[in-house]
C-alpha cells in the first residue's frame, strides 16, 4: 500500500488531472451564480478585451478604452491577439467567447505543473517535485484566476515556470540551437508579459556563468540568445515607433501604473488631491491628449509626487510589499473583517506561501545549491516593479509556481528534519538508571 500511495502521490498525470478538475469545478460553480449577460460583457470590459475587439473588427491594435482613440502600445501583443482570435471564432463579447478564453486560461494554468515538477526534480528530488506540483494544483489563486481574469496572467505563470526550467537545462548545454531556443522563449514571454524582463539579465547571466563553469563556452552563445530576444521584439518596437512616434520597446503604460500608486490622493494634506480617481475622467483625458501626451503627463505627475513625498513614498512601498505577498495592505484587519471563508483561506495560503518561499531560499543557500540564485531571483527581483507602482495578487501570479516550488523545498526540509529526530528518538534505548543512550 505504501508503494501504491507513493506512486500515486508522485504521478504527474494524476497531479495534472486534479489540477484540471479543480479549475474546471471552480469555473462551473461560479458561472452558475453569475448571469450569462454579465459574464460575456464584464469579463472583457478591460484593456485586453477592448484591444481584442478592435483587432477582431479589423481596426488594428487600438482603442484601449473601447473608444476610437487610435493605435496603442498599452499592452504587449500576444494575449490580445489570442483573445481576438477567440472573438473571430466565437463572436465578440459572447458567452461562448468567455468560456473559450476561460478554458484556455485553465489549460495554461494546469500545464504549469509540468515545468515546476521537472525543475523540482532537478533541484531537490522526486518528493519535492511532486510536492511543488501538488501545491500548484490546489493553490487557491491558481484555481480562481483562470475564471476571474481574462488576461495574460495564467499564460505568464506558465511561461515563467518554463523559463526557470529552460534556464537550468541551458546551463548544462553548449549547443547553439539551445541558446537560440532560449532566446525565442524569452522573446515570446516578453511579447506576452513585459514585466518578466527584469528577470532576463539575471537568468541569462547565470546560465552563461554556469555554462562557463561546466567547460569552455564562447561568449557568443549568450550574446546570440540576447540577440534573438531583441529580434523577436524588434518588429513590435518598430510598429510602436511608426504608429505612436515614440521609442516603446514593449509596452507604454508604465507611467500610468506608476501614477496610480503615486499621486496626490495618497497625501491627506494635499489641497490638489481629487476625491477619487474615476475611470470616466481618465478615459476622457486620454481621449483629449492621446496616448503619448497622456502618459507623459502621468509620468510627470508621478515622478513629481515621488520627489516631493519621500517619507510617504517609503510608507507606500512598505504597504505595497505587504499587499504583494498577502493580497491586502492590512492583512490582519482584512482577515478579521472578511465576509467569507474563501477570503480568509486565500489570505492564509498566500502568507504561508510567502514564508515558505523565504525558507526555501534559506534551505537552498544552506545546502549550497547551485540553483539558489535563479530560483531566488523570481521572488526577489520580479516583484520590485510592483513595490514602486501598485500591487495585486494577480500581478504576482506570474511567479507563484516558483514561489510554491520554494515552499515545497522548505516543507521537504522540515519533514526530513522531523523524521530524523523521530528516528533518533525511537533508536534511543533506556539505560538501567532510566537515562537514554
Amino acid at each position: 500500500m505504501r508503494k501504491v500511495f507513493r506512486k500515486a502521490a508522485t504521478s504527474l498525470s494524476l497531479i495534472l488531472i486534479v489540477a484540471l478538475v479543480a479549475r474546471v469545478a471552480f469555473t462551473w460553480d461560479q458561472q452558475r451564480k453569475i448571469p450569462p449577460g454579465v459574464l460575456e460583457i464584464v469579463a472583457f470590459q478591460q484593456e485586453t478585451g477592448n484591444i481584442a475587439q478592435s483587432l477582431a473588427l479589423g481596426k488594428g491594435f487600438a482603442s484601449v478604452f473601447r473608444k476610437d482613440t487610435g493605435p496603442t502600445a498599452w499592452l504587449a501583443p500576444v494575449y490580445p491577439l489570442l483573445v481576438a482570435g477567440i472573438f473571430r471564432v466565437f463572436g465578440i463579447f459572447t458567452i461562448r467567447a468567455f468560456f473559450a478564453a476561460a478554458c484556455l486560461n485553465i489549460l495554461f494554468s494546469t500545464a504549469a505543473c509540468v515545468p515546476i515538477y521537472y525543475v523540482g526534480k532537478r533541484i531537490a528530488g522526486l518528493g519535492t517535485a511532486s510536492g511543488a506540483a501538488w501545491l500548484w494544483a490546489i493553490f487557491p489563486n491558481a484555481i480562481m484566476i483562470p475564471f476571474e481574469w481574462i488576461w495574460d496572467t495564467c499564460l505568464s505563470a506558465l511561461l515563467a515556470a518554463v523559463i526557470l526550467w529552460a534556464t537550468i537545462v541551458l546551463a548544462e548545454s553548449h549547443r547553439v540551437r539551445d541558446w537560440c531556443g532560449y532566446g525565442l522563449l524569452w522573446g515570446f514571454a516578453l511579447m506576452t508579459n513585459p514585466s518578466l524582463a527584469s528577470l532576463l539579465p539575471v537568468l541569462l547571466g547565470w546560465a552563461a556563468y554556469r555554462a562557463w563553469r561546466q567547460g569552455p563556452v564562447r561568449l557568443g552563445r549568450p550574446a546570440l540568445a540576447a540577440g534573438v530576444v531583441i529580434l523577436c521584439c524588434l518588429p513590435w518596437t518598430i510598429r510602436n515607433y511608426i504608429d505612436l512616434h515614440r521609442f516603446i520597446p514593449l509596452r507604454s503604460n508604465l507611467p500610468f501604473e506608476l501614477w496610480i500608486g503615486n499621486n496626490e490622493i495618497f497625501d491627506e494634506h494635499s489641497t490638489r488631491a481629487p476625491a477619487r480617481i474615476t475611470r470616466y475622467e481618465e478615459v476622457r483625458r486620454y481621449g483629449q491628449l492621446g496616448e503619448t501626451a497622456y502618459l507623459q503627463e502621468k509620468w510627470n505627475e508621478a515622478t513629481q509626487f515621488i520627489r516631493t513625498h519621500p517619507g510617504l513614498e517609503l510608507r507606500l512601498c512598505v504597504r505595497r510589499f505587504v499587499a504583494v505577498w498577502t493580497g491586502l495592505e492590512a492583512p490582519i484587519e482584512g482577515f478579521l473583517h472578511a465576509e467569507s471563508l474563501l477570503v480568509r483561506v486565500v489570505l492564509i495560503c498566500n502568507v504561508l506561501a510567502a514564508i515558505g518561499a523565504l525558507l526555501g531560499i534559506a534551505v537552498l543557500y544552506r545546502r549550497r545549491s547551485a540553483f539558489v540564485f535563479p530560483a531566488a531571483a523570481f521572488p526577489v527581483v520580479f516583484p520590485c516593479l510592483y513595490y514602486i507602482t501598485h500591487a495585486s495578487l494577480r500581478y504576482r501570479h506570474a511567479i507563484d509556481p516558483v514561489v510554491l516550488l520554494l515552499t515545497a523545498i522548505a516543507s521537504n526540509a522540515v519533514f526530513r528534519l522531523l523524521a530524523g529526530r523521530s528516528r533518533r528518538m525511537s533508536n534511543a534505548k533506556p539505560a538501567p538508571d532510566g537515562a537514554t543512550v
